[in-house]
Protein backbone atom coordinates (compact mmCIF):
# COMPACT_ATOMS: atom_id res chain seq x y z
CA UNK A 1 0.00 0.00 0.00
CA UNK A 2 1.46 3.21 -0.95
CA UNK A 3 2.16 5.97 1.51
CA UNK A 4 -0.35 8.92 2.17
CA UNK A 5 -0.08 12.14 0.12
CA UNK A 6 1.45 15.26 2.09
CA UNK A 7 -1.95 17.19 3.36
CA UNK A 8 -0.52 20.77 4.80
CA UNK A 9 -1.67 20.86 8.50
CA UNK A 10 -4.54 23.97 7.50
CA UNK A 11 -8.42 23.69 7.85
CA UNK A 12 -8.67 25.70 4.77
CA UNK A 13 -6.51 23.80 2.64
CA UNK A 14 -8.30 20.09 3.68
CA UNK A 15 -11.86 21.91 2.41
CA UNK A 16 -10.65 22.76 -0.24
CA UNK A 17 -8.84 19.63 -1.21
CA UNK A 18 -12.01 17.88 -0.30
CA UNK A 19 -14.28 20.17 -2.44
CA UNK A 20 -11.60 18.90 -5.77
CA UNK A 21 -11.31 15.44 -5.10
CA UNK A 22 -15.26 15.37 -4.54
CA UNK A 23 -15.24 17.71 -7.98
CA UNK A 24 -12.77 15.12 -9.60
CA UNK A 25 -14.92 11.99 -8.60
CA UNK A 26 -18.71 13.19 -8.62
CA UNK A 27 -19.82 10.18 -11.42
CA UNK A 28 -17.04 7.90 -10.85
CA UNK A 29 -17.59 4.03 -10.15
CA UNK A 30 -17.30 2.97 -6.48
CA UNK A 31 -13.94 0.96 -7.26
CA UNK A 32 -12.49 3.89 -8.89
CA UNK A 33 -12.99 6.56 -5.50
CA UNK A 34 -11.89 3.60 -3.59
CA UNK A 35 -8.62 3.52 -5.23
CA UNK A 36 -8.14 7.32 -5.17
CA UNK A 37 -8.72 7.02 -1.26
CA UNK A 38 -6.56 3.87 -0.58
CA UNK A 39 -4.01 3.81 -3.40
CA UNK A 40 -3.46 7.24 -4.18
CA UNK A 41 -4.30 9.52 -1.46
CA UNK A 42 -3.77 8.35 1.90
CA UNK A 43 -2.62 4.49 1.99
CA UNK A 44 -2.46 3.38 5.18
CA UNK A 45 -3.86 6.32 6.83
CA UNK A 46 -7.30 5.60 5.50
CA UNK A 47 -9.90 3.22 7.01
CA UNK A 48 -13.21 2.11 6.13
CA UNK A 49 -16.29 1.94 8.87
CA UNK A 50 -18.74 -0.62 8.76
CA UNK A 51 -21.69 -1.35 10.28
CA UNK A 52 -21.83 -5.16 8.51
CA UNK A 53 -25.69 -3.97 8.01
CA UNK A 54 -27.65 -4.30 4.75
CA UNK A 55 -25.86 -3.00 2.64
CA UNK A 56 -22.89 -3.42 3.79
CA UNK A 57 -21.40 -6.19 2.03
CA UNK A 58 -20.90 -4.00 -1.61
CA UNK A 59 -18.52 -1.49 0.09
CA UNK A 60 -16.53 -4.29 1.39
CA UNK A 61 -16.29 -6.46 -1.80
CA UNK A 62 -15.26 -3.31 -3.26
CA UNK A 63 -12.05 -2.67 -0.95
CA UNK A 64 -11.47 -6.45 -0.92
CA UNK A 65 -11.02 -6.26 -4.15
CA UNK A 66 -8.50 -3.31 -3.85
CA UNK A 67 -6.82 -4.39 -0.58
CA UNK A 68 -7.90 -7.11 1.75
CA UNK A 69 -5.89 -5.18 4.17
CA UNK A 70 -7.93 -2.20 4.38
CA UNK A 71 -8.63 -1.13 8.58
CA UNK A 72 -12.41 -2.08 8.57
CA UNK A 73 -14.02 -0.62 11.62
CA UNK A 74 -16.61 -2.02 13.46
CA UNK A 75 -18.02 -0.31 16.74
CA UNK A 76 -19.32 -3.19 18.57
CA UNK A 77 -22.12 -0.80 20.83
CA UNK A 78 -23.37 -4.55 23.01
CA UNK A 79 -26.78 -3.78 21.50
CA UNK A 80 -26.24 -5.30 17.96
CA UNK A 81 -28.53 -7.80 16.65
CA UNK A 82 -27.22 -11.27 17.37
CA UNK A 83 -27.71 -11.59 13.42
CA UNK A 84 -25.46 -8.75 12.72
CA UNK A 85 -22.34 -10.44 14.57
CA UNK A 86 -22.99 -13.36 12.83
CA UNK A 87 -22.94 -11.95 9.33
CA UNK A 88 -20.06 -10.13 10.16
CA UNK A 89 -18.33 -13.23 11.12
CA UNK A 90 -19.75 -14.51 7.51
CA UNK A 91 -18.48 -11.75 5.85
CA UNK A 92 -15.24 -11.30 6.95
CA UNK A 93 -14.52 -15.19 5.87
CA UNK A 94 -16.27 -15.08 2.68
CA UNK A 95 -14.34 -11.67 1.97
CA UNK A 96 -11.24 -12.81 3.31
CA UNK A 97 -10.84 -9.19 5.08
CA UNK A 98 -7.44 -9.29 7.42
CA UNK A 99 -7.55 -6.58 9.10
CA UNK A 100 -10.80 -5.68 11.01
CA UNK A 101 -11.01 -4.15 14.40
CA UNK A 102 -13.36 -4.76 16.43
CA UNK A 103 -14.06 -1.42 19.10
CA UNK A 104 -16.38 -1.17 22.24
CA UNK A 105 -17.74 1.48 24.27
CA UNK A 106 -15.18 2.42 27.02
CA UNK A 107 -16.42 0.29 29.73
CA UNK A 108 -15.94 3.01 32.66
CA UNK A 109 -17.64 5.30 30.87
CA UNK A 110 -20.62 2.81 30.43
CA UNK A 111 -20.68 1.93 33.70
CA UNK A 112 -20.42 5.64 34.74
CA UNK A 113 -23.74 6.61 32.13
CA UNK A 114 -25.36 3.55 31.66
CA UNK A 115 -25.39 0.95 34.07
CA UNK A 116 -28.39 -0.59 33.32
CA UNK A 117 -28.12 -0.53 29.68
CA UNK A 118 -31.59 1.03 29.00
CA UNK A 119 -30.04 5.06 28.12
CA UNK A 120 -31.30 3.80 24.99
CA UNK A 121 -35.32 4.10 26.29
CA UNK A 122 -34.58 8.22 27.96
CA UNK A 123 -32.02 9.33 25.97
CA UNK A 124 -30.93 7.84 22.64
CA UNK A 125 -28.78 10.87 21.16
CA UNK A 126 -26.44 9.75 24.54
CA UNK A 127 -27.06 6.41 23.94
CA UNK A 128 -25.34 6.72 20.78
CA UNK A 129 -22.96 8.99 21.66
CA UNK A 130 -21.71 6.80 24.45
CA UNK A 131 -22.04 3.80 22.28
CA UNK A 132 -20.89 4.81 19.00
CA UNK A 133 -19.45 8.23 18.54
CA UNK A 134 -16.81 8.04 21.09
CA UNK A 135 -15.64 4.43 20.07
CA UNK A 136 -15.44 5.77 16.36
CA UNK A 137 -13.48 9.09 17.28
CA UNK A 138 -10.99 6.52 19.96
CA UNK A 139 -10.81 4.21 16.29
CA UNK A 140 -10.07 6.90 13.61
CA UNK A 141 -7.82 8.84 15.61
CA UNK A 142 -5.01 7.74 13.82
CA UNK A 143 -6.31 8.44 10.82
CA UNK A 144 -6.16 10.73 8.02
CA UNK A 145 -9.39 9.61 6.27
CA UNK A 146 -12.07 7.03 6.05
CA UNK A 147 -14.61 5.45 3.91
CA UNK A 148 -18.18 4.77 4.49
CA UNK A 149 -21.26 3.32 3.25
CA UNK A 150 -23.82 6.09 3.30
CA UNK A 151 -25.91 6.77 -0.07
CA UNK A 152 -28.26 9.63 -1.39
CA UNK A 153 -31.48 7.23 -1.94
CA UNK A 154 -31.55 7.49 2.33
CA UNK A 155 -32.55 10.58 2.18
CA UNK A 156 -32.64 13.13 4.94
CA UNK A 157 -29.03 14.81 5.28
CA UNK A 158 -27.81 12.14 3.10
CA UNK A 159 -29.73 13.26 -0.13
CA UNK A 160 -26.74 15.77 -1.35
CA UNK A 161 -24.15 14.02 0.02
CA UNK A 162 -20.60 14.37 -2.02
CA UNK A 163 -18.48 11.62 -3.01
CA UNK A 164 -15.72 13.55 -0.58
CA UNK A 165 -15.92 15.59 2.40
CA UNK A 166 -13.72 17.57 4.82
CA UNK A 167 -15.68 16.59 8.65
CA UNK A 168 -13.24 19.51 10.29
CA UNK A 169 -11.43 15.82 11.27
CA UNK A 170 -10.73 13.55 8.74
CA UNK A 171 -11.54 13.19 4.89
CA UNK A 172 -14.38 11.31 4.55
CA UNK A 173 -15.17 9.41 1.03
CA UNK A 174 -18.02 8.24 0.08
CA UNK A 175 -18.03 5.76 -3.24
CA UNK A 176 -21.50 4.75 -2.91
CA UNK A 177 -23.03 7.90 -2.55
CA UNK A 178 -24.89 7.84 -5.78
CA UNK A 179 -26.02 3.96 -6.18
CA UNK A 180 -29.36 2.93 -5.88
CA UNK A 181 -30.80 -0.16 -4.07
CA UNK A 182 -31.51 -1.59 -6.98
CA UNK A 183 -27.69 -1.17 -8.48
CA UNK A 184 -26.39 -2.17 -4.72
CA UNK A 185 -29.03 -5.32 -4.93
CA UNK A 186 -27.64 -6.16 -8.69
CA UNK A 187 -23.99 -5.83 -7.40
CA UNK A 188 -24.50 -8.48 -4.63
CA UNK A 189 -26.66 -10.98 -6.85
CA UNK A 190 -23.65 -10.51 -9.61
CA UNK A 191 -20.83 -11.15 -6.95
CA UNK A 192 -22.72 -14.03 -4.83
CA UNK A 193 -22.67 -11.73 -1.76
CA UNK A 194 -24.35 -13.12 1.26
CA UNK A 195 -27.31 -10.81 2.65
CA UNK A 196 -28.13 -9.52 6.41
CA UNK A 197 -30.29 -12.40 7.18
CA UNK A 198 -32.81 -9.31 8.84
CA UNK A 199 -33.57 -7.84 5.13
CA UNK A 200 -35.92 -11.26 4.40
CA UNK A 201 -37.42 -9.94 7.94
CA UNK A 202 -38.63 -6.70 6.38
CA UNK A 203 -35.42 -4.64 7.69
CA UNK A 204 -33.80 -2.52 5.21
CA UNK A 205 -31.35 -0.55 7.36
CA UNK A 206 -30.37 -2.20 10.70
CA UNK A 207 -28.75 -0.57 13.61
CA UNK A 208 -28.85 -1.61 17.42
CA UNK A 209 -31.71 -3.68 18.33
CA UNK A 210 -33.97 -1.67 20.87
CA UNK A 211 -33.57 1.58 17.88
CA UNK A 212 -34.23 -0.58 14.83
CA UNK A 213 -37.52 -1.91 13.68
CA UNK A 214 -38.58 -3.22 9.98
CA UNK A 215 -40.20 -0.88 7.65
CA UNK A 216 -40.19 -2.51 4.28
CA UNK A 217 -42.15 -0.78 1.47
CA UNK A 218 -40.66 3.27 3.09
CA UNK A 219 -37.79 4.88 2.87
CA UNK A 220 -34.75 2.74 3.39
CA UNK A 221 -33.80 4.20 7.09
CA UNK A 222 -37.80 4.92 8.19
CA UNK A 223 -37.15 1.71 10.82
CA UNK A 224 -33.95 3.52 12.55
CA UNK A 225 -35.46 5.31 15.57
CA UNK A 226 -38.70 5.33 14.56
CA UNK A 227 -41.33 8.11 15.70
CA UNK A 228 -38.72 9.77 17.43
CA UNK A 229 -37.35 12.35 15.23
CA UNK A 230 -33.91 11.20 15.38
CA UNK A 231 -32.47 10.12 11.89
CA UNK A 232 -28.18 9.87 12.54
CA UNK A 233 -26.63 8.40 15.18
CA UNK A 234 -23.61 11.19 15.21
CA UNK A 235 -21.27 9.65 13.98
CA UNK A 236 -20.78 11.78 11.15
CA UNK A 237 -20.25 14.98 11.98
CA UNK A 238 -21.70 17.60 9.82
CA UNK A 239 -19.17 18.83 7.02
CA UNK A 240 -18.38 22.72 8.05
CA UNK A 241 -18.85 25.76 5.38
CA UNK A 242 -15.90 27.34 6.92
CA UNK A 243 -12.86 26.19 8.39
CA UNK A 244 -13.32 25.61 11.96
CA UNK A 245 -10.22 27.48 12.88
CA UNK A 246 -8.11 24.57 14.45
CA UNK A 247 -5.19 22.80 13.36
CA UNK A 248 -4.93 19.48 12.57
CA UNK A 249 -2.12 16.91 13.05
CA UNK A 250 -2.50 14.34 10.37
Amino acid sequence: MNLARAYPQDDDANLARAAALAAELEGAAPHAVLRVAIEREFGDRVALVSSFGAESAALLHIAAEIDRATPVIFIDTDKHFAQTLQYRDELVDFLKLTNVRVVAPDTDEVAAEDPKGDLWRGDPDACCTLRKVRPNERALAGFAAWITGRKRHHGGVRARLPFVEHDGRHFKFNPLAAWTPREINAYARAHGLPPHPLVAQGFPSIGCWPCTSPSEGTDARAGRWAGSGKTECGIHRPAPTTAPGRRMAF
